[in-house]
């Protein structure tokens, strides 16, 4: 069991210590997902709603149902577990289905479509989420929540990668470990300890510039990232531009998801991203060994149409964020849970 840091908040201190995920109504997430469905072709859509599951065992669940390997089976993103979500899966029809006879507990299918290609991963622009927040005081510290909470809709949070991206007590970090050490690993078991070596060097690069106060800055040899894509362009001087665009959050600084090249910036940003993952060198030094290819992930991240209200110690939220942004960023620079 590996203890995960406390990554460096931007807004200061936590300003209550409540509860979430009471029950699974208590924690909705939607999907955003746009599709033009062409309404015929060999894959059922199903848009389903999930109470207290996984979507990975929900795949299989549907899978079983169709007759088909799991495979053939295809959904945008993984949805949280204890959790009421909403998300599209694609069934590839392998002979006449009914759908109506689907039951399992805890999953519904809301609505069906057709269409000619699979859903894939990352094929979705976000989620939405509906969040009660229940806070042990909250009355007492209304006013402030309320001016952090202005200050998230202006300004975004660090894009850290949540707690459930390292498993229950930080495991997954022991099974990086592992891997890294030359155990012999499945496939699937393979990917989460990769990915999470890459997700913890990524949050102490971003803790770092959280720290330093640029985590919403260009730096010299950044990756910008354009806002709402995966696309990032070499600053190689910070013009007036540049700084206007981050302002106004068309572009967003990026830090460096490790691999075999890592760090892909330059100057100034290469010196503060290998200084942190020297402190991370059996990570680093594994990802390279296994040639995982290096990428980049915005340091902030935006809470789009952020509305909130406050009844008793409850406080209701609402907003949107883009996919790969996880709600625990914007809920811990307001509270510890």
């Amino acid at each position: 069991m590996s203890a995960l840091p406390v990554w460096a908040t931007a807004l200061g201190e936590p300003l209550f210590h409540a509860r979430i995920r009471m029950t699974p109504a208590a924690f909705c997430v939607t999907e955003l997902c746009n599709i033009e469905f062409s309404g015929a072709g060999e894959h059922d859509f199903l848009w389903v709603e999930k109470r207290g599951q996984n979507t990975q065992w929900v795949a299989e669940q549907l899978a079983l149902h169709g007759k088909v390997p799991v495979r053939d089976v295809g959904f945008a993103g993984m949805k949280d577990r204890h959790a009421l979500t909403q998300q599209w899966f694609s069934v590839r029809r392998s002979g006449a289905v009914d759908w109506d006879a689907f039951s399992v507990a805890g999953v519904e299918i809301l609505r069906r479509q057709q269409h000619h290609r699979k859903l894939r991963r990352g094929a979705h622009a976000g989620n939405s989420f509906r969040i009660v927040v229940r806070a042990e005081r909250l009355q007492p510290c209304a006013s402030q929540v309320e001016q952090r909470l202005s200050a998230i809709a202006a300004n975004g949070v660090p894009n850290y990668f949540g707690e459930q991206r390292f498993g229950r007590q930080g495991n997954n970090v022991d099974l990086s470990r592992r891997l890294f050490a030359g155990k012999r690993m499945s496939r699937g078991k393979r990917s989460i300890a990769l990915s999470t070596a890459r997700s913890l060097i990524f949050n102490a690069i971003l803790q770092k510039r959280v720290q330093d106060e640029t985590w919403y800055r260009i730096l010299p040899g950044e990756l910008a990232n354009l806002d709402g894509s995966a696309s990032v362009f070499a600053v190689s001087e910070v013009s007036a531009e540049l700084v206007q665009r981050c302002a106004e959050q068309d572009i967003h600084p990026s830090g460096s998801l490790w691999g075999d090249g890592s760090p892909r910036a330059a100057d100034e940003v290469a010196a503060i991203e290998s200084a942190v993952a020297g402190h991370y060198l059996e990570f680093a030094n594994g990802l390279v060994a296994a040639r995982m290819q290096p990428g980049s992930r915005a340091l902030r991240l935006l809470a789009h149409k952020l509305h909130w209200q406050m009844e008793g110690d409850d406080l209701q939220l609402e907003f949107e964020l883009a996919k790969g942004g996880y709600a625990t960023a914007v809920l811990r620079e307001l509270a510890t849970f």
